[in-house]
């Protein structure tokens, strides 16, 4: 009969040398232990497209404003600190998103926080774009009527892409969230 060997380590952890060889405390080591995976279907389904819409049009939005002298009039504070904000926040949270952040922060209730996210940024743009549309007259003599006027064009685009979002959102956060249990049972 085999004996029973008398010394028997039960460590879990990496000993000093295997810590050593793999970077330790070093920035290498952290980065080789941080896998980076992209969520490839995120961007063909509807929210992502709607959320590209959203940067690309929002990012537009925004140029356009700042390209004419919209200091003249106060609105175009508010309208430019709505677009600049949300744009810099939809980038965010698209690619935290994309890169599956949201796995790692599971406290975080997600579809009821992109549903506030989304429909807040309706409210807040709808009433951006109309300060902006409201504010174009003055500027009709001027050669920066056109910046002012595609900018509020642009403004309802990206009200309407994030009111879509928010309605897409409801309907994440309302469903069943892809239960297993639901899926599988027969009716």
């Amino acid at each position: 009969m085999a004996e029973f060997p008398s010394k028997v380590t039960t460590e879990t952890g990496t000993s000093n040398a295997q810590t050593s060889q793999q970077g330790g405390n070093s920035l290498r080591g952290l980065a080789s232990s941080v896998a980076i995976r992209m969520d490839v279907s995120f961007i063909q389904s509807i929210p992502a497209i709607l959320m590209m819409v959203e940067m690309g049009l929002g990012l537009l939005h925004w140029a356009l404003i700042a390209s004419a002298p919209y200091t003249i009039l106060p609105v175009y504070g508010w309208v430019m600190f709505v677009a600049v904000t949300l744009w810099i926040l939809t980038t965010i949270l698209f690619f935290m998103i994309l890169f599956g952040v949201q796995q790692n922060l599971t406290f975080v209730p997600w579809p009821l926080t992109v549903m506030g996210y989304n429909s807040i940024a309706a409210v807040l743009y709808l009433t951006a774009f109309l300060a902006n549309a409201a504010s174009v007259h003055p500027f009709g003599s001027t050669i920066f009527f056109g910046h002012f006027a595609a900018a509020a064009f642009f403004g309802a685009v990206v009200t309407v892409a994030y009111g879509a979002s928010a309605f897409f959102s409801y309907l994440d956060w309302k469903g069943d969230g892809g239960n297993a249990a639901t899926n599988t049972v027969p009716t």
